[in-house]
């Protein structure tokens, strides 16, 4: 007899909560003995076992017994799960076809009528109408012409609809490719065909983007010019169309005409490799956008309303200047863009020619046409291993580039100089620059520190020097001693350094107390430890008992100053109460003799025409006299000349100025803005008189309007200055 084993079986479905035996075929089934158990069958649903008794019916069949099987989520409408049938409590029947029972739910992820008709016909799933929902035919309470089954003579899904379209503009030439994706949108290519409008305008469906039910892409025609914008409309069926099968987005799309105005940089290397950055409007229209450097194309990369970038190709025409074109779908943009095609940089010079295995050294890199290389890279290669670093551009000729580190494992305490494998410049594409063979650049050991104390903390008085010991300080170039640029900070304050091959000499600066000491150079960042600055001079006894008899005597001699103080500060008091009587006696006095001044000072009118003899009374016109009034001892004032302001700016700011004379001209917002200008510390008597003349300029021709603003702000200073008390004489003098 052979090994018992089960044989390969199609696919076993099994709805959950539904009870139903699952029937196997095998081969040399062995028949129990008595006092032996007989067959299980065990599935593992979700990490948990589940034993069913089976029933053999002869050497070639066993059958899981009828009960029902159930899953966790809607997440999976079907769930394949690992089948054992068992043979006497623990023998399991070889498996080798590693037969599954597929678990599912004709209502997860089948929330629509299209996505339950295109289910597996072998689910027998089918939509209720009624009750609007995926389920098996006999869960459905409804009668039969309440049901739809796939593949059935009622299997057509009403009240399709759409969710979404991507995109929602394009060109009027056309070719678009439009996804449409929605609910109910046939189960059937042929559904569709010739049957999708965008903006009235026929949309061809393409049979590989159709995912029956739920999307259709389309490539758009040719729109007239008197089409602008319209929804999309699907009718899903064969020959007249039904309103129940009609769906219309409620999203429009909208024909629009792409343009492009410039392109930048307009120069590149002839290798390639220049991201070109094209600039215009309505760029991120359509499906499709190719960029065509003469006749060869500059790979797109990302696009937004008014950019698009792409990368460029090696140029097969060599140098010189060449045709840039833009398509859109079938839409040309025309616009004459050129792109010049420069020789390839070349690097000439590298100073210094050495580093530290950390890297971040600065190094001058001199060459020729460095400048139209957007983003630049210096590297190194080592065991296969690659590094970069950025360099700056400083002009054609040179760029300053930080060296990258070398790949090398610092865990091997490598003592001497290395040479990278390859050493040299990313520079877009340019190939020939990847490895300078005409360069000896070298990399030394990284400098080591010695922490400053056994305990990490160093003891120290003011102004003693620090110094940090340790190796590699100096690297051993050909020229001498090269020179690395040490930084060390005690706390947040740098140090004036001398650096030897094994010492750093530094001057700390004047502190007191704990602060951490920290070294960097190059790519590294060290610390040796913490000083701690102590006093060189604590206080004596003495000195702290002086201290306090000087403290006492301080505060016995602020109280006597005080009492003083409070004695003169009485006495002032009354004296200028005093000196306010005779002050408003005086104010009196002149007051009246001025009166009296002014009525003899008149003179009859008659005299001062005979005095001019004919010569006419001297006037200044109106305009020079209320400039002279309003903005006195300035010639030319703002307010006579034109508005001043960049072209661009102009429309907005003569709309501000507008709107701000329709605030002026409102009483409630100009007496609010003059108390709040009031209000402020700042606003001195001279920026008064500055803003109470412009106002007036601006309200010459509404007095009427400027003399009731006017009387409020009078009754207002009136009001203040009898809750201040102040002597009502003073509103002579405002």
């Amino acid at each position: 007899m052979g090994c018992p084993q089960l044989l390969p079986a199609d696919r076993i479905l099994v709805p959950v909560n539904v009870v139903k035996p699952i029937t196997l075929r095998a081969k040399n089934l062995p028949q129990p003995q008595s006092g032996q158990r007989g067959y299980e069958c065990l599935l593992t649903i979700q990490g948990n076992e589940h034993r069913v008794p089976a029933l053999r019916f002869n050497s070639s069949s066993v059958q899981c017994q009828n009960t029902s099987y159930f899953y966790d989520g809607m997440e999976m409408s079907s769930l394949p799960v690992e089948l054992t049938v068992i043979w006497n409590g623990d023998f399991s029947i070889d498996n080798p076809a590693h037969n599954k029972v597929h678990l599912y739910k004709c209502d997860a992820q089948r929330g629509s009528c299209g996505l339950c008709l295109k289910a597996d016909p072998l689910f027998g799933c089918v939509w209720c109408k009624g009750e609007n929902r995926c389920t098996l035919k006999q869960h459905c309470s409804l009668p039969e012409n309440q049901l739809l089954e796939p593949n059935g003579i009622n299997s057509k899904c009403t009240h399709p609809r759409i969710t979404q379209i991507n995109p929602l503009r394009g060109p009027r030439e056309g070719g678009t490719l439009v996804t449409i994706r929605g609910e109910n949108l046939g189960l059937d290519f042929r559904e569709i065909q010739g049957n999708v409008k965008v903006a009235e305008v026929d949309c061809t469906p393409i049979r590989e983007g159709y995912i029956p039910a739920e999307q259709i892409v389309c490539e758009m025609g040719r729109a007239e010019m008197s089409q602008y914008t319209g929804n999309v409309q699907v009718c899903v069926g064969v020959g007249a169309c039904r309103p129940e099968f009609m769906a219309k987005s409620s999203k429009y799309y909208y024909f629009v005409i792409p343009r492009i105005t410039r392109l930048k940089p307009s120069r590149g290397p002839v290798s390639g490799g220049t991201i070109v950055n094209i600039t215009g409007s309505h760029l991120d229209a359509g499906s499709n956008v190719s960029v065509m450097f003469k006749d060869q194309p500059c790979t797109y990369l990302r696009r937004g309303g008014q950019w698009l970038t792409c990368r460029t190709h090696a140029s097969p025409h060599g140098y010189g200047n060449i045709s840039v074109s833009v398509s859109i779908d079938k839409a040309q943009l025309q616009k004459d863009l050129q792109f010049e095609y420069v020789e390839d940089p070349t690097i000439t010079k590298i100073e210094p020619e050495w580093s530290i295995y950390s890297g971040h050294t600065p190094v001058t890199v001199t060459g020729t046409n460095l400048d139209i290389i957007q983003t630049p890279l210096i590297r190194a290669k080592y065991n296969n291993h690659e590094t970069l670093n950025l360099c700056e551009v400083l002009s054609s000729t040179s760029m300053l580039c930080q060296v990258p580190e070398l790949p090398i494992s610092l865990a091997r305490q490598q003592e001497a100089p290395e040479k990278p494998d390859e050493f040299g410049f990313k520079l877009d594409d340019v190939q020939s620059l990847m490895a300078l063979n005409t360069t000896n650049f070298i990399y030394y050991p990284n400098p080591e520190f010695e922490p400053l104390s056994s305990s990490g903390v160093l003891e120290l008085k003011p102004g003693s020097p620090i110094i940090l010991k340790g190796r590699n300080f100096l690297p051993p170039t050909n020229t001498g001693n090269g020179k690395l640029n040490y930084t060390v900070m005690i706390g947040d304050k740098p140090c004036m350094l001398t650096v030897s091959e094994t010492q750093l000499l530094c001057e700390s600066p004047n502190l007191t107390g704990r602060h951490k000491v920290l070294a960097r150079v190059g790519g590294i960042e060290f610390s040796p430890g913490v000083v701690h600055i102590t006093s060189d001079s604590p206080l004596s006894s003495t000195a702290i008992i002086g201290i306090a008899a000087a403290g006492a005597l301080l505060i016995f001699f602020i109280v006597v100053v005080l009492i003083a103080y409070k004695r003169k500060s009485r006495e002032s008091d009354l004296t200028l109460k005093r000196l306010q009587m005779q002050m408003d006696n005086l104010e009196s006095r002149v007051a009246l003799e001025c009166k009296e001044a002014f009525a003899e000072l008149q003179t009859d009118i008659h005299e001062l025409t005979s005095d001019l003899d004919g010569a006419g009374i001297p006037f200044l016109d109106y305009r020079t006299y209320t400039m002279r009034v309003l903005f006195p001892g300035i010639e030319e004032h703002p307010v006579l000349r034109d508005l001043e302001v960049p072209g661009y700016r102009q429309e907005q700011v003569e709309k501000g100025l507008k709107l701000f004379g329709q605030l002026i001209n409102n009483k409630i917002f100009l007496l609010c803005f003059i108390r709040t200008l009031e209000a402020q510390r700042g606003f001195s008597m001279r920026d008064r008189g500055n803003v109470a003349s412009l106002i007036m300029t601006v309200l010459q021709s509404k007095l009427e309007y400027a003399t009731d603003v006017l009387k409020h702000l009078l009754s207002d200073l009136i009001d203040r200055n009898l809750e201040s008390k102040n002597h009502p004489k003073l509103l002579l003098r405002r």
